[in-house]
């Protein structure tokens, strides 16, 4: 199976359609009720990275794969206690918490390792299934060793007991985000030899308004926070059917005004803004923005003022702005510059060129899309991420707007100012089941073997927390969940893991022992160890 790229050159301005842009001395009005800086979030965000980096690690991983578009708080262990040094154990603790129980809830949760699927059911097929876990050191930037997470290696017999041949197609479920696909390098063999799969994302794995939400606001992405909760989701045959589909339709017709060729006096004022207004009737349109840094509304009466500090070739800030129309167009807008973001200060010499088109969300959204991911195209942290399929992307993207953002029943507080900086972006870090497909025949009375390997980041508690478990990663399982496949055995092996020591193990496991058999009825298994200082 191919990818279809979806990649084309879009053009959308109709040269016919071009108004001058003008400065202009708005009539006093009523003072707006809300004034709202969208751009705030991302620098409180910033602001939270770094506080999480003064406190220990902080980690977020790269992403890259190819794709296609459809498809038809426990307590900690008692011998931590509450000393400094609860983080640590003794070869003897930890053997003494190697009996198993339910995981501890870490502040930040990994999500569990999957098992092997098939698209079509009642196959007649069975399975063997062999885990590993290596727990080989990897490096720093600078060469120095690093002992987190673990490269898994997830190992399939699939045996077929009839008299004709079995083509399926298995899908492998992987926890993560688009952003993480880079670091988690997953590879597949099908009888030893590289298989090329295709890349499905099902939809956020999580809620919102989560504790620090108040009067059931939901300005906040909550979980997934649990292995039931993923159990839940790989169980639910409606989340993997809209993983493997198509997405929202996004042929509603659109109306786009672009703001380019901007002018100010920047020697003047550094950080000269320019500002769009207008009223509407939000019962009849909707209002998304890209590019503009400023959101300032009278819920009352319908009006609103968008605004942007005006490109200035220093500021890395993208130059692409604009204003995209659901339902009743703008009857009219003004523009005016202004000395800086607060706008209160008007200023003349800010001007620049609005063009208005009539077109399809689905057109905006590719282009928007395209735009977000090429800025990571020289990004160190993220760079495979510029390589995502823009059509992967674009389906995220819709289905956060029509699921959660301004074009849902019920949108969440998150999204209400309908900024698609923030909601595009977040559509490639937010939890998601991602789906490996590939096509595999298993023979008439014989087997087909495939493996997968990927690296697997773990759950784990901020240094500075003060639950007593930081140091500790944790690493769990499921064992049928969400699978087609009649599982005839379930194997796990702990290997290169003198760098480690276990903290809290239900699976028996013992370094460089003998793989341990799984209990099929037991839907769960986890792994707590602590690096060897």
């Amino acid at each position: 199976m191919k990818a279809q790229r979806l990649f084309q050159v879009l053009g959308l301005i109709d040269e016919d359609l071009i108004d001058e842009a003008w400065t202009y001395a708005p009539a006093a009005k009523k003072p707006p009720l809300t004034r709202r800086m969208p751009w705030l979030r991302g620098t409180a965000v910033a602001a939270c990275c770094v506080l999480v980096c003064t406190f220990g690690f902080f980690y977020l991983v790269t992403g890259g794969f190819r794709g296609m578009g459809s498809y038809a708080e426990t307590a900690a262990p008692e011998t931590a206690g509450d000393s400094a040094d609860a983080g640590s154990a003794t070869s003897e603790e930890a053997e003494s918490n190697s009996s198993g129980g339910s995981a501890p809830n870490f502040l930040s949760y990994a999500g569990p390792v999957l098992p092997l699927t098939t698209l079509e059911s009642d196959t007649g097929l069975t399975a063997e299934r062999a885990l590993t876990f290596d727990f080989t050191p990897g490096t720093d930037d600078d060469g120095s060793p690093r002992q987190w997470g673990a490269q898994v290696t997830d190992h399939y017999v699939l045996t077929n007991p009839t008299e004709a041949d079995v083509t399926v197609t298995a899908l492998y479920p992987v926890t993560g985000s688009f952003a993480s696909l880079g670091s988690m390098a997953p590879q597949l063999t099908v009888n030893g030899s590289p298989a090329e799969a295709i890349l499905y994302g099902s939809s956020y794995a999580g809620t919102f308004g989560d504790e620090n939400d108040r009067d059931g606001s939901t300005h906040n992405l909550a979980g997934p926070y649990s292995w039931e909760d993923y159990a839940a989701l790989v169980s639910d045959e409606g989340y993997l059917t809209d993983a493997l589909g198509d997405g929202p339709d996004l042929s509603t017709p659109v109306i786009v005004y672009r703001f380019s060729d901007f002018s100010a006096p920047h020697e003047t004022y550094r950080a000269a803004t320019q500002a769009v207004e207008f009223t509407i009737d939000e019962s009849t349109s909707t209002i998304l923005s890209y590019g503009f840094n400023g959101l300032s509304l009278d819920a009352q009466t319908g009006w609103r003022r968008y605004d942007y500090f005006v490109p200035d070739g220093i500021r890395k800030e993208s130059n692409l702005k604009v204003l995209v129309v659901l339902g009743e167009d703008i009857s009219s807008y003004t523009l005016q510059g202004y000395s800086n973001g607060a706008c209160e200060t008007a200023i003349d010499g800010v001007t620049c060129t609005v063009t208005r088109q009539e077109t399809t969300l689905e057109d905006v959204l590719q282009e928007l899309c395209r735009t977000e991911l090429a800025q990571y195209t020289d990004q160190t942290q993220w760079p495979e991420l510029s390589q995502l399929p823009l059509e992967l992307h674009v389906k995220a993207a819709a289905e956060l707007l029509t699921e959660y953002g301004p074009l849902s029943d019920a949108p969440m507080d998150r999204y209400t100012d309908g900024r698609l900086d923030d909601l595009l972006n977040e559509a490639l870090f937010m939890d998601r089941v991602l789906y490996l497909a590939v096509p595999v025949t298993i023979p008439a009375g014989g087997s087909t073997e495939l493996s997968v390997t990927f690296w697997k980041e773990p759950s784990y508690d901020f240094a500075g927390s003060g639950t007593g478990r930081e140091g500790l990663q944790d690493f769990g399982v499921l064992t049928t969940a969400g699978s087609n496949l009649d599982f005839s055995s379930q194997t796990a092996a702990l290997v290169n893991g003198s760098g480690v020591e276990i903290w809290e193990d239900d699976f028996g496991l013992v370094p460089e022992g003998d793989a341990v058999s799984l209990d099929l009825s037991q839907a769960y298994y986890h792994l707590t160890v602590r690096p060897v200082e």
